[in-house]
């Protein structure tokens, strides 16, 4: 098959584009040699179970959203209009109908006070992600159009939101990711008020290469051929330690990626 037309060069732009509007992370200690295992760590058959390297409730990475967050801050802003909250994010809503094909993914984020290791309750989450073509609705080439793979939860007593979607592709120059922004409510989410924090959560190369091995997903084992999480300009200078999410789950069935956000 003819590989699909990759995203634009500038896209997620890399170590200078982070630098120039990225307020740098706190410093991370080393994590240990069992966390290095469990980064590592991969399955041999079509069922995958990945543990993260960590389970220590400590506070998420701050990361940049990247060029295409439809937050307002850079063009389209999707989270002032109806729609947005909602936990099924595969379809486009509003006067837009189209639907992200691929492999299942529930995402299911449990965010917490670090400081007073407390769920937090009413925060509330907007996600978005590229699709299996490694597109980003509202900006990329034959999307722009649609709002799909983008949505607002808020967090239950137990601080988990969780979204429908499908895993997302490898293109080229970064590691497959997932982005999100941790808003205080849904009603400051929904008005683009102020962040708590911005950060992506990283899915393991297992899983990935079993994924990318599927229909659908041209041109996504070659560019994660490329890359590591040890090289990636987000996640390269700590292996994505608290970011790496835990996924279960098989292609037939789909897979449920879990992360716990320090916030």
């Amino acid at each position: 098959m003819t590989p699909p037309k990759q995203p634009p060069p500038n896209h997620d732009r890399g170590l200078e584009y982070d630098l120039a509007t990225l307020h740098r992370r706190r410093f991370l200690g080393l994590f240990t040699a069992a966390g290095l295992a469990a980064v590592a760590g991969c399955a041999t058959d079509d069922s995958t179970t990945t543990t993260a390297a960590s389970t220590d409730v400590d506070e998420i990475p701050q990361e940049t959203g990247g060029p295409y967050p439809g937050d307002g801050s850079n063009g389209p802003n999707v989270l002032t209009q109806s729609g947005i909250v909602r936990s099924d994010i595969t379809k486009s809503f509003g006067s837009a109908s189209g639907v992200a094909t691929g492999v299942p993914l529930t995402v299911e984020l449990t965010v917490v006070d670090a400081d007073q290791d407390k769920a937090l309750e009413g925060a509330a989450v907007y996600l978005w992600h590229c699709d299996a073509q490694g597109r980003y609705s509202l900006y990329s080439d034959g999307v722009t159009n649609e709002n799909y793979l983008r949505g607002v939860q808020a967090a239950d007593g137990s601080g988990k939101v969780t979204f429908t979607t499908i895993f997302p592709a490898a293109y080229m120059g970064r590691w497959p990711h997932i982005h999100f922004e941790v808003y205080a409510s849904t009603a400051e989410a929904t008005k683009a008020g102020q962040i708590t924090r911005t950060s992506q959560l990283a899915l393991p190369k297992d899983v990935c290469s079993t994924v990318y091995a599927t229909d659908g997903y041209d041109g996504s084992a070659q560019n994660l051929s490329q890359t590591s999480l040890e090289n990636d300009n987000v996640f390269g200078d700590d292996a994505g330690v608290h970011q790496l999410a835990t996924v279960t789950g098989d292609v037939s069935g789909g897979y449920v990626a879990t992360l716990t956000v320090g916030v």
